[in-house]
C-alpha cells in the first residue's frame, strides 16, 4: 500500500536476486516502485509480488537509447524520481590469465558504464527532488581480498566504488550511497540470485576449496530484509544527510 507522498523509487536490475528482493521489499514498506530490467517476464512477476502500482520498464543497462527511453517511462508513470538503486551486477568465472579483452569490456559494460548511463538518466530527476542514488558494492572489492577467478568483477566493483565517489563530489546535491553486500542468496524461486548461473562448474568446484581456505565464503549468509531496511532507510533520509557508504554484512561470531 502506497500513500501520497511515498518516495518514488527506481530499482535497476530488478528480475532476479537482490534486485528483485529490494524492489518488492521497498513496495511492501509503502514506496512507490518501479522495476527495470531486461527481462519482461520476469519483471511482470515481480510486479504483481509489489503490488498494485508497481511500475515495469525494459532496461538493458548496456544499451544507452533503452536506459534514457527506461527513464523517460518511469518519471512519466511515477511522476518524478526520488531514488534510484543500482543492483545490476555480473562476474565472470575466469581467471586473469584467461580474461580475454572482450569480457573485461562486457564485464566493465555492466558494472562500471551501465551504472553511470543509468546516473546520467537519472541525475535532473534527482536534483529536482534532492533525491537518492544507491549502488550495490562487494566485499571483495573493499573489504576482503579479491576472490580468485573473479577478479574482473572485484577490478569493476572497485571501479563502481570510484564512479559513485567522483559523482558524489560533481554533485553533492544528489545523495550517493554504496552499499557494500555481504554474502547473500538473495530470496526464493526467481528472487534467487542468477550471479553464478553462467560460472564454469568444473572451475568453480577448482576454486571452491580456495575460497574457504582463504576465508572469503563460511556459510553465514546475510538476512535479505535486513539489506532491504538499510536500503530504505537511506532512501527515507534522502540527500539531507550525507552518508557515503555503509556495510551490510552477514553476523558472523565472535
Amino acid at each position: 500500500m502506497t500513500e501520497q507522498g511515498a518516495k518514488r523509487i527506481a530499482v535497476v536490475g530488478a528480475s532476479s536476486g537482490l534486485g528483485r528482493c529490494i524492489g518488492t521489499g521497498l513496495a511492501q514498506r509503502g514506496a512507490k516502485v518501479a522495476l527495470l530490467a531486461r527481462r519482461k517476464d520476469l519483471l511482470d512477476s515481480a510486479a504483481e509480488e509489489a503490488g498494485e502500482g508497481t511500475v515495469v520498464a525494459e532496461c538493458d543497462v548496456t544499451d544507452e537509447a533503452s536506459v534514457e527511453s527506461a527513464f523517460e517511462q518511469v518519471v512519466s508513470e511515477l511522476g518524478g524520481l526520488d531514488g534510484i538503486v543500482y543492483s545490476t551486477g555480473m562476474g565472470i568465472l575466469k581467471k586473469l590469465e584467461d580474461l580475454e579483452p572482450a569480457d573485461w569490456q562486457k564485464v566493465f559494460a555492466t558494472n562500471v558504464i551501465g551504472a553511470n548511463q543509468v546516473t546520467r538518466a537519472a541525475l535532473p530527476h534527482l536534483q529536482e527532488s534532492d533525491g537518492v542514488a544507491i549502488f550495490l558494492s562487494s566485499m571483495s572489492a573493499s573489504l576482503t581480498s579479491p576472490w580468485p577467478g573473479l577478479g574482473s568483477y572485484t577490478v569493476t566493483k572497485a571501479a563502481m566504488d570510484k564512479l559513485v565517489d567522483a559523482w558524489r563530489n560533481e554533485y553533492p546535491k544528489v545523495g550517493f550511497t554504496r552499499v557494500t553486500v555481504g554474502e547473500c542468496g538473495g530470496g526464493e524461486g526467481d528472487a534467487t540470485s542468477q550471479f553464478t548461473t553462467d560460472w564454469d562448474k568444473d572451475l568453480a568446484g577448482e576454486l571452491f576449496p580456495i575460497w574457504t581456505e582463504r576465508g572469503l565464503i563460511d556459510f553465514n549468509l546475510m538476512n535479505v530484509e535486513h539489506l532491504i531496511d538499510a536500503v530504505n532507510s537511506v532512501l527515507n533520509v534522502g540527500a539531507t544527510a550525507s552518508i557515503p557508504m555503509i556495510a551490510v554484512t552477514p553476523r558472523r561470531a565472535i
